[in-house]
């Protein structure tokens, strides 16, 4: 009885799991695949030289990393699919709902208050917002007077300079104060109304009245 050379065997068993690439698209190598190429290898091993015990638990070990990703993988997409139907789940509450954003414009219903804020980076002795309206006009103006440096809260009537009731609609807002000896321009932080919202991609928009879209993560308050 004669015995074939380890590698001829080996090599010849093996030929049946090689994995081909006849459409050029790349294959990848599942945990099955490896399972019966191992068993593969040590159905042809050479009786008289076997495969060794380091080289046989390597083999073991690349087997169980294999296994592993694949289910780290499973996981992940189990974890992405809840992460997307909580977002869903977000979107539809957020839907009629009031936004404080960074921005500079506002649609108003100047039947009420407007109330909003401004981000002061030092305390000032002279803080106002001027307001225009969408043709770009000044038509009012908040004057603050002396602020500490913080999140500064303020208020607009929907007026104009003459007491006048101004018509609802989109204005624009902007903040300024005085300190270290310069007239420096503000962040301000609106109000808006979440008219719908999208869903995809690697964030939230939100689709906000007046503004277009902007992504969840710039919201600060979210309203009743």
């Amino acid at each position: 009885m004669s015995i074939t050379s380890t590698g001829d065997v080996t090599s010849s068993a093996l030929d049946q799991y090689q994995i081909k690439n006849e459409t050029g698209a790349s294959k990848e190598l599942g945990k099955n695949e490896f399972l019966n190429l191992l068993v593969a290898q040590l159905n042809n091993q050479n009786p008289l030289e076997p495969q060794g015990n380091g080289e046989f638990i390597a083999q073991l070990a690349q087997f169980s990393q294999v296994e592993g990703i694949e289910k780290l993988n499973t996981s992940m997409s189990s974890l992405l699919s809840g992460y997307q139907s909580s977002q869903a789940l977000q979107a539809s509450s957020l839907v009629g709902r009031k936004v404080i954003v960074p921005t500079d414009k506002a649609v108003v219903d100047t039947s009420e208050s407007f109330k909003a804020s401004l981000v002061l980076p030092a305390t000032s002795s002279n803080v106002y917002v001027n307001v225009y309206d969408s043709a770009g006009s000044v038509v009012s103006r908040v004057n603050m007077g002396e602020q500490a440096a913080g999140n500064v809260s303020f208020i607009w009537d929907g007026k104009d300079a003459s007491g006048k009731v101004l018509p609802p609609g989109t204005y624009k807002f902007e903040a300024q104060a005085t300190y270290n000896g310069e007239t420096k321009g503000l962040y301000t932080m609106l109000p808006a109304n979440v008219d719908s919202v999208t869903l995809g991609g690697s964030e939230l928009m939100l689709n906000l009245a007046g503004l277009g879209s902007v992504p969840l993560s710039q919201v600060q308050v979210i309203g009743q």
